[in-house]
């Protein structure tokens, strides 16, 4: 008997279907599925894991964070114990019947490890299995890829799942000890635990080092002067020489303006947008952004679509889509698909098909692309979302460019030289699928050179220099690729954890004093882990093992050198280090003045419940008191309400971010409630309202 092992159970439930040569008989090992079919003329049992099926952890005895020295972990024995016991008891069962075993598990690095944990047990249950080992590869969960694939069958690549090995070693590793040790020099244990990582540390020091950029940015002031005309419609134009650094010489130019406005140029210049080229990872992550999609939730949702079979595997570096790949056999299937089906349509319609070719090209996996029709009812509206991007993505790299024309309008009014541009889109082309980079037509009055317009006015616009722009998380997600951080499969996580521990916030993302602060002292005292460099070199060592070109072990003890001589740096300083980190934790957990005293007001903890609350530093002397939500971070805004004074937060918990003020009694939060209740009243006939979260807060505090 065969038996096929795959990452997950909807997985191996679809390659039962379109492998079996008859009925499929629906199992159980205890509460774990597993699939019986006909293949090929053999019994065959298909199972599917939950991802990891083991846990890297340290021996019991280094557990104690405060007992146990963080330097011991680095030559620590790292232990594999059984994550997921149920799933695990379930392959050594199945195992036991099978005289040979089929890893199909998602084919890449991680793939390739989960399905060589998952070997272990089978052999720790069935030793006769080791010289029986086969491995099916494919890239999207359709009939005819996962077909092929098990027509060519291939062997485990051990390589690849050391390489995935190293990663998690080498992260346990660095994350345990160097986490442990700031932890500990600042006194943060529990859930305020600090955390530092091989790849989220120096990501985290690239949004510092921009906000202090931001923050040492002096704005330069400068004005430009905007003018009204009208030929029939009126419109904006601008003065030619754009920025004026004096005041008196925008002034000047203001006051020699003169009605009417006399045309000088008229230029048009067509131009070509060319489609884009396929999505790989990055580019897909860095799309679902731009319409409001994180990329670990992008990440998740991809993940979905792929399992549940509606598009290719969403991990790859791929911008070329292979020449096996059946175009029109797509477009077939997309005709149906709502919004997108006629689009489909046209193209199948129109000959030969001319797919966009990025520059990266690789052969494990083929661009993401959609492999089903999905329909808008049978997704929620997130996943929508996705295959919608995903779809339109596909049929715009078929497409042809879009064409635009690009007009100049020159003037001069009263001596002075005034102009305006506009573009419009003459022929769709891809942007007619794909809205997400279109941009709104720019439409200018049809003139003639010599041509008197009128004046109907013009101002002084003082405006300032900006500082350079905080990273959105698609443009960090690009960054972190040039730079060598993470992989594609690694980064929306490691930008989530930033999140989670609360070093960054926001959306563009802002960082918290906290996460400045741990940045500065890693680059001040453990500049190894700071820079991207080292990481850098350490992703190219895996993809080194991933080719056989050298071992895990080598690399795994390569990266402990390194990381006993930060250790070293960070001991030497760490009174130091601590006094930075502890310098921006108090800045984040000061909310503002006493209304009482005039010291700061600070969040603290009370002792036995451990609810968070608004204290007075001037305490036992001052004993003033506010409630805190429960739930959400904190972020202290330096601001004030205008209603009572006192400062105001922005929360930041499952819903949406809410600003609001500390004090319960504010005036605000008395008529909201007011409004509230009576809006219940009217609606519910009297009936009682329900305590808003606020008050729940105070409740409980």
């Amino acid at each position: 008997m065969r038996l096929i092992i795959s990452e997950k159970a909807n997985t191996a439930k679809k390659i039962s279907q379109f492998l079996a040569e008859g009925p499929v008989k629906e199992g159980k090992h205890r509460s774990v599925p597993h699939q019986t079919f006909t293949w090929k003329g053999e019994e065959t049992m298909s199972v599917g894991l939950k991802g990891h099926v083991l846990n890297l952890e340290y021996p019991e005895e280094y557990s104690n964070w405060q007992k146990v020295e963080p330097s011991e972990l680095i030559d620590a024995e790292i232990l594999k114990n059984v994550s997921e016991k149920g799933v695990a008891n379930a392959v050594k069962a199945l195992a036991k019947k099978a005289d040979r075993v089929v890893i199909a598990t998602d084919f890449d690095r991680e793939g390739e490890l989960i399905g060589v944990e998952a070997l272990s047990l089978a052999f720790e249950a069935n030793p006769k299995l080791m010289d029986h080992v086969e491995r099916a590869r494919f890239s999207a969960l359709t009939p005819g890829e996962v077909t092929r694939a098990f027509d060519e069958l291939v062997e485990v690549s051990r390589d690849l799942a050391d390489a995935g090995a190293a990663r998690q070693d080498i992260d346990l590793i660095w994350g345990a000890t160097l986490t442990r040790w700031v932890s500990r020099a600042t006194k943060r244990y529990g859930n305020a635990f600090l955390s530092v990582g091989r790849v989220q540390s120096p990501t985290l020091v690239l949004i510092a080092e921009r906000e202090r950029e931001r923050r040492a940015f002096v704005p330069e002031p400068y004005w430009e002067i905007e003018a009204t005309l009208r030929n029939g419609e009126p419109f904006t134009v601008r003065h030619a020489r754009g920025r004026f650094k004096e005041e008196a010489a925008a002034k000047t130019a203001h006051e020699n303006l003169a009605d009417p406005a006399v045309v000088t140029e008229v230029q048009q210049r067509s131009a070509s947008r060319p489609a884009p080229t396929p999505f790989n990872t990055t580019a897909f992550l860095t799309a679902a952004a731009g319409i409001g999609i994180s990329p670990s939730r992008a990440s998740r949702l991809a993940e979905d679509l792929y399992t549940d079979g509606y598009i290719s595997y969403p991990r790859t570096d791929n911008t070329a889509y292979p020449r096996s790949l059946d175009l029109r056999e797509v477009l077939g299937y997309l005709k149906g698909v709502e919004g997108a089906g006629p689009y489909a349509e046209k193209l199948l319609q129109g000959g030969k098909l001319s797919p966009t070719r990025g520059k990266k090209e690789t052969t494990d996996h083929p661009p993401i692309y959609p492999t089903a029709r999905a329909s808008k009812g049978a997704l929620r509206d997130d996943q929508w979302k996705v295959y919608q991007l995903v779809v339109r993505r596909f049929l715009a790299t078929l497409s042809g460019p879009a064409k635009t024309l690009r007009t100049t309008l020159r003037f001069d009014s009263g001596g002075e030289p005034l102009v305006t541009n506009g573009t419009v889109v003459t022929e769709e082309g891809w942007l007619g699928v794909y809205p997400y980079s279109r941009r709104s037509d720019e439409e200018l009055p049809a003139l003639e050179e010599g041509q008197e317009v009128a004046l109907l006015g013009a101002e002084i616009l003082a405006k300032e220099t900006q500082p350079p722009g905080r990273y959105g998380q698609g443009r960090l997600i690009k960054v972190m690729e040039d730079l060598g951080l993470g992989t594609k499969a690694t980064r929306p996580g490691i930008i989530q954890n930033l999140y989670d521990r609360g070093y960054v916030h926001g959306d563009p993302l802002i960082p918290t004093e906290t996460g400045i602060a741990v940045a500065q002292a890693l680059k001040d005292f453990a500049s190894e882990i700071a820079s991207h460099e080292m990481t850098a070199e350490l992703e190219k060592s895996m993809d080194a093992i991933s080719e056989g070109k050298t071992s895990k072990e080598n690399v795994v003890d390569t990266s402990r050198d390194i990381l006993r001589r930060v250790y070293q740096h960070l001991e030497s300083s760490e009174e130091q280090f601590a006094d930075i980190v502890r310098s921006g934790i108090k800045v984040d957990e000061t909310l503002g003045s006493c209304p009482e005293c005039g010291n700061n007001l600070i969040i603290r903890r009370n002792r036995k419940s451990r609810k968070r609350f608004v204290g007075c530093e001037g305490y036992p002397e001052c004993r003033v008191t506010y409630p805190l939500p429960q739930r959400g971070d904190i972020i202290p805004l330096g601001t004030t309400c205008d209603a009572c004074g006192a400062p105001e937060i922005k929360v930041l918990g499952k819903r949406r971010p809410w600003i609001t003020c500390i004090n319960m009694d504010c005036p605000k939060k008395q008529e909201a409630a007011k409004e509230k209740a009576a809006a219940e009243n009217a609606e519910g006939g009297g009936r009682p309202s329900e305590k808003s979260e606020q008050e729940l807060e105070k409740s409980t505090t």
